[in-house]
């Protein structure tokens, strides 16, 4: 059968990209499973080698399970970007596999030997630069995936890591279930007053794709479920789909309740075993904060001013609404809705004026021109490549920063695009790739990088048209995707993204900045129908708008990170009842009182089902890298060459060879102000 499986044979594709057209479900376990086998080959050489040298052990483990990292890096992507049902129940034989083996590997006393034998004779060996980086991370790495252990410890943990690895993608199974489970039809044309037409004829079309001509159909995802909470004028409905969203995956058929309490157990008892006072301390040694008392430290300083502005934008909305209708009364459906009344009538300014300016290809081409007058870098459409799905986009990236021509010496790597909802694929917005840059056998291979998104979709008479946030979260992932794209690095997991995870975020956040400048928005910008430039009043009023209930979002951020602290700083014997935690938790970043039989936590898949568990506070953490970064830009020009050649050179292609925050002040010239980021945001 292995000669059939296409996982298994050498892609023959373009620059060996994943033959996607060729994959069916039913070849990845036994693809898996023989390029464990090979894995476990050369493993068994490695730890069989009579004398111990860099290259046949610290380089040879790096190198070892190439085939294992590629096939489970297209298995996870198209987890959350393209899966059926069947696809989905994969991930609960796929990841006890992955979990075991890399148990075998990080468990083992004979190979610990041998790399703590070079990590203690490293100087005498004179390993510097990458070599170095990546002996003293794979030493670390094993140290903290219990290779110090003693047997019956290292079972335990290998036990742990099993449960775990079935009980994240069963997290966000439920959570996708619960999203697609839910629909709102309206039959009544009165409903839907307040609605943007947009909004409206995308409900149509999707209740006619359900065989319901003539009625609207709202569900979960976001380009459905915002619009309806932001501008429709019925209030019933409102708090309907608000309700829905604030209790998905909280009780019924996809309660994921019960998971939680399992996570964190499991994730606590595994931070005791190797050693640590919990998960949050286990995290934080590899990261810039530390420390969770230093995360508190920062969140908590960030609090007070937040919350201060969050209860004033709060009481503006009430005495609006008085001035409406005679009440006061918000509650959590009513926030975004008044609130976006409130702009309009403080700025002239509403967000759905913006829509037309922002055609989807345009803002594309958009951040393509920013990557090419920062960078230097230019995207080329491509149809050469296989994909996954039929809305799925190719381009092949160039770097023109030397000259002009697309030679193989320019080439930078493989960039796919993926934009609208599905039911086969998860909420939300990121970044991931499907060949990280670095060494693959004997050469040094460029990056295959991917963004996948849930915008907005065109309609019969309209294309997509972006709303503000979502053009921000395109330039955000994009962000990301150049981190990706532009790394320099020898090793793959040293280069890229592989970088602490409180510093992940600068390169993404840093490019939004540009989508609220009229220096970014006149590259792209203009009327789908006229082609008419953006209007300098519409930009200064976004600009204007941009302090708008900015302590209302900074309290939310804030809100998240300090809940996910606590989760993962708790013993989890004090934690008995998910909803009862989660309110107590929350309670000093709340300032409208919280509505029963509702959970954020039974849907917050960043901590639960995605890397950021006592991490999440790493958005904000960046923002205030981002924030000093983009003050120099401005400084000296927001394309200014030297620069943004600074940024691509120290921190861009760098990954996560040297401590972020030597790369930093490699930009800088010193270190980050910490009060940048309240001046933007208005809030000193």
């Amino acid at each position: 059968m292995t000669s059939l499986n296409p996982l298994l044979q050498p892609f023959t594709n373009k620059d060996q990209t994943v033959p996607f057209d060729q994959i069916k479900t039913e070849h990845y376990i036994p693809a898996l499973n023989s390029a464990i086998a090979e894995a476990q080959e050369r493993f068994k050489q490695i730890k069989q080698n009579k004398d111990t040298t860099f290259e046949n052990t610290i380089l040879a483990l790096e190198q070892m399970s190439e085939k294992v990292d590629r096939i489970s890096s297209v298995y996870f992507n198209l987890f959350s970007s393209e899966a059926d049902a069947s696809m989905q129940a994969l991930a609960q034989q796929i990841s006890p596999l992955l979990s075991n083996f890399s148990s075998d590997i990080s468990l083992d006393s004979t190979l610990f030997q041998k790399i703590k034998f070079i990590y203690d004779h490293r100087k005498d060996l004179n390993l510097v630069g990458e070599d170095l980086k990546l002996t003293e991370k794979m030493y670390k790495d094993f140290s903290r995936n219990g290779a110090l252990l003693s047997d019956k410890d290292k079972e335990s943990l290998r036990k742990i890591d099993q449960e775990l690895s079935v009980l994240s993608p069963q997290f966000s199974e439920n959570v996708l279930k619960a999203t697609n489970a839910y629909e709102l039809w309206i039959d009544n044309k009165e409903d839907l007053k307040g609605l943007p037409e947009g909004a409206i004829e995308a409900a149509a079309m999707s209740a006619e794709q359900k065989g319901n001509v003539g009625k609207w159909l709202f569900t979960l995802q976001a380009p459905s479920l915002i619009p309806f909470l932001t501008y429709a004028d019925s209030r019933p409905l409102r708090e309907k789909i608000w309700r829905a969203n604030a209790s998905k995956a909280f009780g019924g058929e996809y309660d994921n309740q019960e998971i939680i309490l399992k996570i964190i157990k499991l994730k606590y008892d595994r931070a005791i075993l190797l050693g640590f006072k919990n998960h949050a301390d286990y995290v934080l040694q590899e990261r810039m904060a530390e420390k969770p008392e230093a995360v508190f430290n920062f969140l908590n300083k960030i609090l007070e001013p937040s919350k201060k502005a969050a209860e004033k934008d709060l009481a503006e909305v009430r005495s609006f609404k008085k001035e409406l209708e005679r009440n006061d009364d918000i509650k959590p459906w009513d926030f975004a809705y008044y609130s976006e009344k409130l702009k309009e009538k403080k700025y002239a300014f509403n967000e759905e004026e913006l829509r037309p300016y922002f055609k989807l290809e345009n803002v594309i081409e958009g951040v393509f021109k920013h990557a090419e007058q920062l960078y230097g870098l230019k995207f080329i459409a491509s149809n050469e490549y296989s994909t996954y799905h039929p809305d799925v986009k190719t381009f092949e990236v160039y770097d023109h920063s030397h000259g002009k021509n697309n030679t193989p010496e320019n080439y930078i790597g493989v960039f796919y695009m993926d934009f609208f909802p599905r039911e086969t694929k998860k909420g939300g917005a990121w970044m991931t790739s499907y060949r990280e840059q670095g060494l693959w056998g004997k050469d040094i291979k460029r990056p295959h990088v991917s963004i996948v998104c849930n915008f907005t979709k065109p309609t019969p008479t309209k294309p997509s048209l972006l709303d503000y946030n979502e053009v921000t979260t395109l330039f955000h992932e994009f962000g990301h995707a150049l981190h990706g794209l532009l790394s320099k690095c020898k090793y793959r997991s040293l280069s890229g993204t592989n970088v602490y995870w409180d510093f992940v975020e600068l390169p993404s956040q840093i490019m939004e900045n540009w989508a609220r400048e009229k220096e970014g928005l006149d590259l792209f910008a203009k009327h789908y129908e006229t082609q008419e430039p953006l209007p300098a009043e519409l930009i200064a009023k976004i600009k204007k708008a941009e302090q708008f209930q900015s302590g209302w979002m900074s309290l939310r951020q804030v809100s998240f990170g300090l809940l996910d602290m606590k989760w993962y700083t708790t013993p989890p014997s004090q934690i008995t009842d998910v909803d009862e935690f989660e309110t107590q938790a929350a309670a000093a970043t709340r300032i409208i009182p919280k509505e029963p039989n509702t959970n954020m936590s039974c849907s917050f898949s960043h901590i639960f089902a995605g890397g950021y568990s006592a991490g999440y506070y790493s958005y904000k953490w960046a923002e205030v890298l981002d924030a000093d970064a983009f003050e120099y830009f401005k400084q000296e020009g927001l394309f200014n060459k030297a620069v943004a050649s600074q940024f691509k050179n120290s921190i861009l292609s760098r990954g996560g060879t040297e401590h972020p925050m030597k790369l930093y002040i490699d930009f800088r010239g010193r270190e980050p102000d910490a009060e940048s980021l309240l001046r933007r945001d208005g809030l000193l």
